[in-house]
């Protein structure tokens, strides 16, 4: 039987900083309940110590900037405490049971639709070629609700003849998946290794210290 890899992805950069990233977390079809789990686990271990609902998004821009109230108390607005939950979070994404993470970048022009859309797609190319060479098929989940116009033509600019990713992106708004949220936490560390902004130099060693060793692409985001 042919294993099925799934792919949870999200982006991160801005026409501002010229920087187009997306970071993803991957696992085999079989260890998706028993990974979410370990997930769900360190979900309630952070309201219990912290408030935090089991349900609140984890946006990482968000959320490691001090925005938004998720616990009602002055611990939101707590910026140490804020950043120690981040530290926390990609710790724990980092010993989910049978997952890896990855991220790529390009530095772009002006046009940056049209590069983070030409990114995506040499993104979705290479990892249908590392799926036909290790004999697997993947599925990619993508932030989002489908009106982005670039995800869905990528995909079918693959070769059909050869192909390992199954179908179009499945949209999933981040909000309602714990998956996305994780993606997302992957995309924002790799964003500020990158564009290492100053005044948050306490974010620009999160990837490679915290993720490079689960990560495919390497240590530190691949420039894609």
């Amino acid at each position: 039987m042919v294993d099925v890899r799934l792919f949870y992805i999200d982006d991160s950069g801005s026409a501002v900083s010229k920087l187009v990233v997306y970071g993803w977390v991957e696992l085999l079809a079989q260890n998706w309940r028993p990974a979410l789990l370990a997930w769900l686990d360190w979900r309630n271990a952070l309201h219990d110590s912290t408030g935090v609902p089991t349900n609140y998004e984890l946006h990482a821009s968000d959320f490691a900037n001090g925005r938004g109230n998720p616990t009602g108390t002055p611990w939101d607005r707590n910026k140490s405490a804020r950043t120690a939950a981040m530290v926390d979070a990609l710790n724990a994404v980092s010993t989910i049971p049978g997952t890896c993470t990855g991220a790529v970048y390009r530095r772009v022009g002006s046009r940056y639709t049209a590069a983070k859309a030409a990114v995506y797609a040499d993104l979705v190319r290479e990892i249908d070629q590392r799926l036909c060479s290790v004999d697997e098929f993947g599925i990619v989940y993508m932030d989002g609700d489908g009106t982005a116009p670039f995800y869905r033509p990528a995909h079918r600019a693959l070769d059909l003849k050869t192909r390992r990713i199954i179908d179009d992106p499945n949209f999933q708004g981040s909000y309602l998946n714990q998956w996305v949220q994780v993606a997302d936490l992957v995309a924002y560390a790799a964003y500020q290794h990158v564009l290492r902004t100053p005044g948050k130099e306490a974010a620009w060693e999160w990837y490679p210290n915290l993720l490079g060793g689960t990560s495919t692409t390497g240590s530190t985001p691949k420039e894609l």
